[in-house]
């Protein structure tokens, strides 16, 4: 018998998070892992009238024998079928459901850099069509013993952690979504009028310029759970200092007690606990790595602990974070990059102030400045 939450997860993730309509064609990705979300998601899928053109199950180990095997020019190498289809496809569905969370921990770096730097077109494309409001997509988990292990929680746990983060365990869970995507709205529609952040406390002095930039309320539409709100800065803006609380973890690589150091908008400066050489490599990936291309408020306060998956982590009530790399098109940012490396901050004993006045304290909006 399906687990009930399962099948609410996946009526969420069609019905709400991509909204399938009759006709509109949708490419389904996961893992052997996934396969009771996947099935679910398909039934819903069809019973909306929409068509899974295609429906790809992978595995971590195939994913780390290509990158090992691989030679440079099969590594850049563009697939003119895959560009085609995201050209095209009104929907993608994306399962986060891993058996193993680093396959390519011990992957040559520069392997990793080629990859990123071939698919770059691929991503613009993909970000581009999400802009306009041509593609709808998601990337959605699904509890498994490899999630479960690395967040430190037994697998019931971890079910239960998943499906309170996701609202699947609440009896509507799609209205829970449409209530929460309200009060974030109203933090997003405040921020808009914004000139200047800063971010002042423990572990952080950070000044960012935000006029004309577009803040982005992610109420679950493209990541599921949802519960931030975006933006970029002004490309040339980031004065300061920030250091994250937590690891920076990019294609399964860890990199501890990271440290930035901006000026004018670029990273002039590097240092991290462990795996600073990879954290240089990936600086240097290109010209856009060293810049900000989002910035972001954790609002999701069903998620309250740290669990090594930036899908939930990024959205951890009473933190912000900071992706280097690639912006995205909608919020008015303009850097690119083949990368978008997400890093997070605690912000439970810090402040945040807007164009000079506290908005912000204790990981919290103050409500009576929305």
């Amino acid at each position: 018998m399906t687990d009930p939450r399962v099948s609410n997860l996946a009526k969420l993730i069609v019905n709400y998070c991509v909204y399938l309509k009759k006709g509109e064609e949708v490419v389904i990705n996961g893992t052997v892992e996934s396969i009771p979300l996947i099935r679910e998601i398909v039934k819903y899928t069809v019973d909306a009238g929409a068509y899974p053109v295609m429906i790809n199950i992978g595995d971590e180990s195939i994913t780390e024998a290509f990158y090992r095997h691989a030679p440079p020019e099969v590594l850049s190498h563009v697939s003119i079928i895959e560009k085609e289809m995201i050209s095209r496809i009104n929907a993608s569905i994306s399962i986060l459901a891993p058996s193993h969370t680093k396959p390519l921990a011990g992957i040559d770096p520069e392997k990793i850099m080629i990859r990123s730097r071939a698919r770059r077109e691929l991503s613009q494309i993909y970000l581009e069509r999400s802009a306009r409001g041509e593609l709808k997509w998601v990337i959605a988990p699904y509890p498994t013993r490899a999630l479960a292990q690395e967040a430190g929680m037994s697998i019931g746990e971890y079910e239960d952690f998943v499906y309170r983060a996701t609202f699947a365990d609440q009896e509507d869970p799609v209205q829970a979504w449409v209530d929460k995507a309200r009060e974030q709205e109203k933090i997003a529609r405040f921020l808009e009028k914004a000139r200047e952040i800063r971010y002042v406390g423990e572990g952080i002095d950070l000044y960012l310029r935000v006029d004309g930039r577009k803040w982005v309320n992610d109420d679950g539409h493209y990541n599921m759970p949802g519960g931030e709100v975006f933006s970029a800065p002004v490309d040339d803006s980031a004065e300061g200092y920030v250091e994250f609380d937590y690891p920076a973890i990019w294609r399964g690589v860890e990199v501890e007690g990271v440290k930035l150091v901006f000026k004018k908008g670029v990273v002039v400066e590097a240092a991290a606990r462990k795996g600073g050489e990879f954290l240089a490599k990936m600086l240097d990936t290109d010209e856009g790595a060293r810049k900000i291309g989002e910035i972001a408020f954790g609002l999701n306060y069903n998620i309250t602990r740290f669990t090594k998956e930036i899908l939930f982590d990024e959205k951890i009530g009473g933190t912000i974070h900071l992706a280097l790399g690639s912006a995205y098109p909608e919020t008015g940012g303009q850097n690119k990059s083949a990368i978008h490396w997400d890093m997070i901050k605690d912000m439970r004993k810090a402040k945040v102030f807007i164009d000079g006045d506290l908005v912000y304290e204790n990981g919290r909006f103050i409500k009576e400045t929305i």
